[in-house]
């Protein structure tokens, strides 16, 4: 069955775009759900750079971030406001939720690395993240800054996030594999159906 021009127009118009600028970042996120042509993805911190092409690769968006912070001091900032702004831009080009799946469970592997990822586009920000790294650091990425992305995009999209790094020797095919799983899971949950009604019994989310 062929999908309608109304859900053809609302895939055409599933962009968002942020700009956040502090004393700490000053951050672009922009995004576009159904384009799946390479975007400019500079976000200051290499090791972040290399996840988020994972983001726009295996969850076929375009993804554009540019990023100029205070990295002096360490990655944190640049990390966790990056995931806050990638949150926001997505909240805004899943607007009002109509027709979209919500719900979606991805595995992916990388190697000896498994990771899951399970999402809710909830309306409500939690995030669970259990896993045993192996290393502390990644070339000169801590590790640490994992949760703390997925910690901004969950307060950023309003979403629940369960992630399960459920094995790994490798620490760089851990967090990897989490990256892969997650842009699969959301590639999934955002995915338009044929109901034009928000998918939640209070009719918004």
């Amino acid at each position: 069955m062929g999908e309608s021009n109304q859900q053809i127009d609302k895939k055409l118009n599933r962009t968002g775009k942020v700009q956040r600028d502090t004393n700490e970042t000053s951050i672009s996120v922009g995004l576009e759900l159904d384009n799946f042509n390479a975007g400019e993805i500079s976000s200051g911190v290499s090791f972040l750079d290399h996840m988020l092409e994972q983001i726009a690769k295996h969850g076929q968006i375009k993804l554009d971030v540019q990023c100029k912070g205070d990295n002096h001091i360490d990655d944190h900032h640049s990390v966790e406001d990056i995931g806050i702004c990638f949150g926001q831009a997505l909240n805004k080009a899943l607007g009002d939720k109509k027709g979209i799946v919500r719900f979606a469970s991805c595995y992916a592997p990388l190697d000896e690395a498994l990771s899951r990822t399970v999402i809710d586009i909830s309306g409500r920000p939690c995030l669970a993240l259990h896993s045993q790294w192996t290393a502390a650091q990644i070339g000169d990425f801590d590790v640490q800054l994992v949760r703390e992305f997925f910690q901004g995009v969950t307060n950023g999209a309003s979403m629940t996030l369960h992630i399960d790094c459920l094995r790994g020797i490798n620490c760089h095919h851990q967090v990897e594999s989490v990256f892969k799983s997650f842009a699969l899971a959301l590639r999934q949950a955002t995915n338009l159906t044929n109901q034009t009604s928000v998918p939640s019994t209070k009719g918004v989310l």
